[in-house]
């Protein structure tokens, strides 16, 4: 490993850790208890695993998802990678980010948050996420070198005062309902893990990833894969680090119960409750400005990223307009998206990813087991059609009760029920496809 790969980890960890990443671990650390040590070995297979293997698998056809895709079936391709862009980026994603920078940072300053302190902010927000984005080559050092430094330290400084102020607590109680056995916290944890999303954003950042590397000089296939699995590396450990460190403070930071009524009453959330007050305890005034920072560093890496890739992605698939105008369209867009309130933004954005995520999860799946067992077409595309069809289902019945069975399926309590049908589906494609050409990626 030399710099370049330890710049192009930094910033990978960067564009992933977002604000939702800082506030699921003390989270799942103070409803796990003293489940905590396997709640978040759960955690961080699915929350840090499932992102690095996105990353990866995307390095193993030439042409990145894409190209893989297109092996596949052209069509799907081409709908599936315009509704992941979209989705995490200007529709749902980047809002999210202004809206959520603004909320954790900028409103606890405020006597009364208004429409008009929403839009001054989101507007400079949205400014410095233009200008770190509008020239892709130099994002990568912008971000790899400047900003993830001042984030680590942020939170590091964070976490050490943290260790320091809980180090003689006793872990707090489990939730009982959901934390009662080492197994129950385990997959509680890896369930957790897995609505974080991240698995879906390393579709996008694969693409930035490899950019980058080939940006550096690399363009064999063997160095090319070679750095994108140490940069992914690097950033897994990283997250791995503060996804740990986090949710240990959130086991051991005890809340009384009047704060507990208070949470619940006023519908706050537990993880944003928990670092706020750590902070608060731990540096006084001074911890509010450090979440605040800690959480603007978070959401701008994480949109200036979010730019980068939608606005390149169009721009191939599109040519006839610049990146640079994409970059504009999309972060002005998403600057009128933000302005709508964080609670808007997620609200629209959870059925849509309850769709796309088991189809990016069966997807990376079946791509990763072609690289090692001769695939037919149809073992990727049976299974595929069958989850796109769960996991609509499974969508329509949450919103509105119309397919009552699906409350029924296997797996369904842990968000899960597209996995046996996804396994069966590649199973009877492997048998029907046998004598099929296999799928290559080179």
């Amino acid at each position: 490993m030399n710099k370049n790969t330890w710049i192009v980890g930094f910033m990978l960890f960067a564009i992933f850790f977002g604000a939702g990443n800082l506030i699921f671990p003390p989270n799942l650390g103070f409803s796990s208890g003293q489940f905590f040590w396997p709640a978040i070995m759960g955690f961080v297979i699915t929350g840090v695993g499932l992102p690095l293997l996105g990353i990866i698998v995307g390095s193993l056809d030439e042409g990145g998802y894409k190209g893989a895709l297109n092996k596949i079936n052209p069509t799907f391709g081409v709908i599936f990678l315009v509704a992941i862009y979209l989705t995490i980026g200007p529709l749902f994603a980047i809002p999210r980010t202004g809206a959520t920078s603004y909320e954790m940072a900028i409103v606890p300053f405020l006597d009364k948050p208004s429409a008009l302190s929403l839009f001054i902010f989101t507007l400079i927000y949205f400014g410095i996420t233009l200008w770190l984005s509008i020239n892709p080559s130099k994002m990568v050092d912008r971000i790899g070198s400047i900003l993830t430094p001042l984030l680590l330290v942020s939170i590091i400084a964070l976490v050490i005062k943290g260790f320091m102020l809980l180090s003689g607590e006793s872990p707090v109680t489990a939730d009982s309902s959901i934390y009662t056995d080492n197994s129950r916290s385990f997959f509680s944890g890896f369930t957790n893990g897995y609505n974080t999303m991240d698995a879906i954003a390393a579709i996008a950042f694969s693409v930035i990833v490899i950019s980058a590397i080939k940006g550096k000089g690399i363009t064999k296939e063997t160095g090319l894969f070679k750095q994108t699995v140490f940069s992914g590396i690097i950033a897994a450990i990283a997250l791995g680090f503060i996804y740990v460190s986090l949710g240990w403070i959130g086991s051991h930071y005890h809340l009384t119960q009047d704060e507990l009524s208070t949470i619940s009453n006023n519908k706050l959330d537990l993880g944003t409750y928990l670092l706020t007050h750590v902070a608060n305890a731990t540096y006084g005034t001074f911890g509010k400005l450090l979440i605040g920072v800690i959480v603007s560093l978070a959401c701008l890496t994480t949109s200036t990223g979010l730019v980068v890739a939608v606005s390149e992605y169009f721009h191939e698939i599109f040519p006839g307009i610049s990146y640079k105008m994409y970059a504009v369209v999309f972060t002005l867009f998403s600057l009128v998206l933000a302005n709508q309130g964080l609670s808007s933004v997620i609200a629209m954005s959870i059925p849509v990813l309850l769709v796309l995520y088991p189809i990016a999860m069966t997807l990376l799946l079946t791509m990763l087991l072609a690289k090692f067992i001769p695939t037919p077409q149809l073992a990727m595309q049976i299974p595929i059609f069958i989850v796109t069809i769960i996991a609509i289902l499974s969508v329509l019945q949450s919103q509105f009760q119309i397919a009552p069975f699906m409350d029924h399926l296997p797996l369904k309590g842990e968000s899960m029920e597209w996995l046996l049908f996804a396994i069966v589906g590649y199973v009877i494609g492997l048998l029907i496809g046998k004598d099929k050409e296999k799928i290559v990626y080179s």
